[in-house]
């Protein structure tokens, strides 16, 4: 199986929660601590080693904040 690493732009996060959404693993939340320069809450990771690359999370961003790197397991 594969695994994979999100990284975010934070700052173009608008908090939508699109990603959070649509994680078939659900290891995505929109964080009620965390906020950008914009104000907006931000995404938080709960377990990366649990992603599986799919990239569905940064196939819905409308904004393009996430990156999905794709691990050699």
């Amino acid at each position: 199986m594969k695994k994979g690493r999100l990284t975010f732009d934070n700052e173009s996060c608008k908090g939508c929660e699109l990603c959070v959404t649509f994680c078939p693993v659900d290891i995505l939340s929109l964080d009620k601590e965390r906020i950008n320069s914009h104000g907006y809450n931000l995404i938080s990771v709960s377990d990366m080693d649990k992603c599986i690359a799919c990239a569905q999370c940064a196939i819905v961003c409308p904004d393009s904040v996430i990156k999905v790197e794709v691990l050699e397991a």
